[in-house]
């Protein structure tokens, strides 16, 4: 089965000036040969420790950034990402983002249904708008007349639902989250858990999950892919992978985290 995401031989090398004069540039490798099939209906959750390459692999796959080598494409076609951001605006219909600190991702100065709404205008597409932000704020459990507030009046819990609003707003077949709950506290991580069940359950959504927790992932995602110094190290079904790890990094990686369950308060 062709999958809805695909990676090939993704590489991303950064190259960092020297400080000093005829000083040569730093090559790091933050990405090197990865693989990545997302099948549409999935949750994919890809975890690792820091640096080892998750949100650089999320980047390219979104085509926010261009690999160093290897291919990338979205239901067949492909993701140049050093396209104009208008030959673009097919990808950015198709998929959503929701990050980390849902406060920093939302614009202080702009409505909450400016901000839901933003997609909207930015891709260009047509109908009600109005209308749209009112829906899907009732899908994120949200009151309609939020929309007239502004980020500050709200709750971390109901911040992350406004940003999962805006991300949904255009209808994308895929939501990415990177790192999407760890800012949350365990009560609220619960309910936005649950309500991306429910989002995904009702309207189909193919999710890739960034996090460190891996109870999320556990309770989220039918897929892992475990990440090291910018490599796939292990990958396959979650319940084989984090129950019955192959790889000794993944084994040390999984004794190291914490494991909270998000649907317990």
């Amino acid at each position: 089965m062709t999958a809805l995401l695909q990676g090939r031989e993704l590489g991303r090398v950064f190259r960092e000036r020297g400080t000093r004069l005829f000083e040569r540039a730093k090559l790091t490798t933050a990405l090197d040969d990865a693989d990545v099939d997302v099948h549409e209906g999935t949750a994919v959750g890809i975890i690792g420790e820091s640096g080892s390459g998750k949100s650089t692999l999320v980047r390219i796959l979104l085509g926010l950034d261009a690999p160093t080598s290897g291919t990338v494409t979205f239901d067949g076609r492909a993701v140049d990402a050093r396209a104009s951001a208008r030959s673009l605006h097919w990808l950015r219909r198709e998929t959503g983002i929701v990050f980390q600190d849902p406060y920093a991702s939302l614009d202080p100065r702009m409505s909450v249904g400016r901000i839901v709404a933003e997609p909207l205008w930015a891709l260009g597409l047509d109908g009600d708008r109005r209308a749209r932000v009112r829906e899907v704020l009732e899908d994120v459990g949200l009151e309609p007349g939020m929309a007239n507030r502004y980020p500050h009046e709200f709750s971390g819990g109901q911040r992350q639902r406004i940003a999962l609003a805006r991300a949904l707003v255009h209808r994308p077949r895929l939501l990415v989250g990177d790192e999407p709950l760890s800012a949350l506290d365990v009560t609220v991580r619960a309910q936005i858990l649950e309500l991306l069940r429910e989002l995904r359950a009702a309207q189909n959504l193919t999710l890739v999950m960034v996090s460190h927790d891996i109870g999320i992932v556990q309770n989220l995602c039918d897929e892992v892919i475990v990440m090291k110094d910018g490599r796939i190290v292990e990958e396959g079904p979650t319940e084989k992978v984090l129950l019955a790890p192959q790889v000794a990094y993944t084994r040390r990686l999984l004794a190291s985290i914490p494991v909270i369950d998000p649907t317990r308060g």
